[in-house]
């Protein structure tokens, strides 16, 4: 069976369609289609505080599009989530009734909490008994969640993200706010290593030295101020990075570095893991519900 995740955020939004595996009781899933299209809902609402016309045209088509790779796979079931831009649109619930009206896509506007939720269920997975703090940046939003013995012990949500930052939008206190958090929160006493999931984190990685799927704050650091010595044009014609990656890149790498020198994480573990995974998760599990159960 196929199954499939559509991730609505600030930047872009994404939909992947996987196969799902059964091997020994075991359950993966294994992507047969991936496609991530530069929305930028959150240049819309992080200055007029609405989705505008234009964006909302440009969504309804996106989700017909969505619509018909996911028909042309014969997906059993699907859904999607909008993050950040969407649910502080002043217009958000009103933009989601239409395009279902239109496309027959129901879009459901998670909060913070359950957008780390979400990720937390995959996230979890690669992690060991350490102390971890998740790093988890997007257009609109930074979730951070930390870890020990390889259970949450607390979450927290920003309104600092990629776009945002890019805007100049971010909430008035907020980078102090995320600071105390971090400083209240971390147990000093015990090794910490820093977890990120999200687009910019994992282009960075893949230029950075590193082991397996870890590398340093250093290498972090080292790239983070390499591209930034790029112009943006140079960036995308010399260092082939997407136009709507090349100028969020640098805020969001000043994210991911904030947080793990508050934190004291000289590494950073980053496993390919997101939201559209723990959506397509939950897809799984859902699908499974409605499913009758055999007889003895």
């Amino acid at each position: 069976m196929k199954i499939a995740a559509i991730d609505i955020g600030s930047n872009a939004a994404r939909l992947q369609i996987s196969t799902v595996l059964h091997v020994d009781d075991v359950i993966s899933f294994k992507k047969v289609e991936y496609v991530r299209f530069p929305l930028r809902l959150g240049h819309d609402v992080f200055n007029f505080g609405e989705i505008t016309p234009e964006s909302e045209v440009r969504t309804n088509k996106l989700m017909q599009v969505y619509k018909l790779l996911m028909e042309l796979h014969e997906v059993e079931d699907y859904m999607a989530c909008a993050t950040s831009a969407m649910r502080e649109a002043v217009n958000g619930h009103k933009v989601a009734t239409r395009i279902k009206e239109l496309t027959g896509i129901e879009i459901n506007i998670i909060d913070g909490q359950k957008e780390a939720e979400l990720i937390n269920n995959v996230v979890v997975q690669a992690l060991d008994e350490r102390q971890f703090l998740h790093i988890d940046v997007g257009g609109g939003s930074t979730e951070l969640n930390l870890y020990l013995n390889r259970k949450k012990v607390n979450s927290k949500s920003f309104k600092i993200g990629s776009v945002r930052s890019l805007e100049g939008k971010e909430t008035k206190g907020a980078w102090n706010k995320m600071k105390d958090w971090v400083d209240e929160n971390v147990l000093k006493t015990q090794d910490m290593v820093a977890v990120g999931t999200g687009g910019n984190i994992n282009k960075i990685f893949n230029l950075v030295a590193k082991v397996n799927d870890t590398t340093t704050l250093a290498e972090i650091e080292r790239m983070r101020n390499y591209i930034s010595g790029y112009s943006l044009e140079d960036r995308i014609n010399k260092l082939r990075l997407n136009a709507d990656r090349a100028d969020v890149i640098i805020p969001a790498a000043d994210i991911y570095i904030s947080v793990m020198k508050w934190a004291g994480a000289d590494t950073i573990v980053v496993p390919d893991l997101g939201l559209k995974d723990g959506i397509l998760q939950l897809v799984y599990e859902r699908w499974g519900k409605k499913q009758p159960k055999k007889k003895p």
